[in-house]
């Protein structure tokens, strides 16, 4: 570990050097190289090191600022470097001691400071490299949230992705270079779009409409998932993901994936939750992708073909769903090759499959549980109960 980094990472805000602490100053005045975005090198005009534009794609500027080990060097990043900032992909590039950190204060403070709201209760997204989809889990009415957008360009299609999800009635507040002499503030209500609005920008929302709700509990709507009638049915993806008990940073095998239902749902669980949908059919894993794209859950990786063959390469997980494709192979497959206590969910349907689990159950132990529902439907000119096909569900460790 080195005793003296020789990297700074200074957080600059849009009042360039006036704004900065004595510390980041210092270090500006002492650095040989400053490396930065065009325009935070623009903000400092009286900079006497050498100056090194960070190229873009972001990723280029790493070889570039690791050859410069060994010398002075400052990156300049916006506000608060490690709060969906270039600080982390920075610190993850190089090893303890290299680098030290002096950040200001975030865009969030800022905007949050404009417009009154308590940080602790608004959610905060970067969208500056990621889909507006990314929204979608968070849009409820009453709901305040504060996003970094990537251009002036994205503050108009915010708006009209507000509007085609049914909440163009939300108040956007558009923050433009705060902190600095360029600031503006404008609001503006989602359905009026927004125009001529110049980077960096934030926007501050105030969610209003009467677009469907995506809700914190297992087992959303049905609707919610575009499906060719293979999917998980909402009661029984309630009780599969209570058996799968999603744990913070955990990685999920969803095989059968369907309509993607059961992995969307875990990675609703948490932000840092993963998973991957096995499905052998194109059309099905093509629908997987679109589901996961609408709800904001891009991360989930969509593997098409047929389990067991297609799990060698595949990174461990945590926990496996069988929704499709039973069979003994499959089982022996996975009790051969996941580590002892990956815990495994399965849903049978069919009498063969049924029986399986049973025979499964009284070799390995776990949990068997018979899910049987029934929903009121017309009979006559009167009511009465309308049987579903019965599931059975097995629960246990490997």
């Amino acid at each position: 570990m080195a005793e003296t980094p020789w990297l700074t990472i200074v957080g600059l805000g849009e009042d360039g050097p006036e704004g900065l602490p004595p510390a980041s100053r210092l270090a500006l005045q002492e650095a040989e190289i400053v490396m930065g975005a065009p325009r935070h090198l623009d903000l400092l005009p009286d900079l006497a090191a050498e100056r090194i534009a960070w190229p873009v794609p972001f990723a280029d500027g790493l070889p570039i600022l690791q050859r410069l080990k060994g010398q002075r060097v400052v990156a300049l990043a916006s506000g608060d470097p490690f709060w969906f900032g270039a600080g982390r992909v920075i610190a993850e590039a190089l090893t303890p001691g290299e680098w030290r950190a002096l950040p200001g204060p975030s865009t969030f403070s800022l905007a949050a400071a404009r417009m009154g709201w308590g940080i602790e209760r608004t959610t905060c997204l970067g969208l500056h490299a990621a889909p507006l989809s990314s929204l979608r889990p968070h849009l409820a009415p009453g709901a305040r949230l504060l996003v970094l957008l990537r251009d002036g360009a994205a503050a108009g299609d915010l708006c009209a992705y507000l509007s085609a999800t049914g909440f163009g009635e939300s108040r956007v507040t558009l923050l433009e270079a705060l902190g600095g002499p360029r600031e503006r503030v404008s609001p503006v209500i989602a359905d009026a779009g927004a125009a001529d609005i110049a980077h960096p920008v934030a926007a501050a929302i105030e969610v209003a409409g009467d677009g469907p709700v995506v809700t914190r509990a297992a087992g959303r709507e049905d609707a919610l998932f575009s499906n060719d009638g293979q999917i998980t049915k909402r009661p029984v993806r309630a009780l599969t993901l209570s058996a799968l008990a999603p744990r913070p940073g955990e990685r999920l095998w969803d095989i059968g994936g369907g309509s993607g239902s059961i992995a969307i749902e875990w990675l609703l669980s948490d932000p840092s939750m993963r998973a991957i949908s096995i499905e052998p059919r194109a059309d099905r894993a093509a629908r997987i992708r679109e589901n996961a794209a609408a709800l904001g859950m891009g991360r989930l990786d969509v593997i098409e073909g047929r389990a067991p063959d297609v799990l060698d390469d595949l990174d461990a997980p945590h926990a496996v769903f069988i929704g499709g494709g039973l069979s003994r192979a499959l089982l022996d497959t996975l009790a051969e090759r996941l580590t002892p206590g990956t815990r495994l969910v399965a849903n049978a349907v069919t009498l063969e499959s049924e029986a399986l689990l049973a025979d499964w159950q009284a070799k390995r132990g776990g949990e068997l549980l018979r899910i049987e529902l029934s929903e009121a439907a017309p009979l006559g000119t009167k009511r009465g109960w309308r049987s579903h096909y019965p599931v059975v569900q097995w629960r246990g460790a490997l």
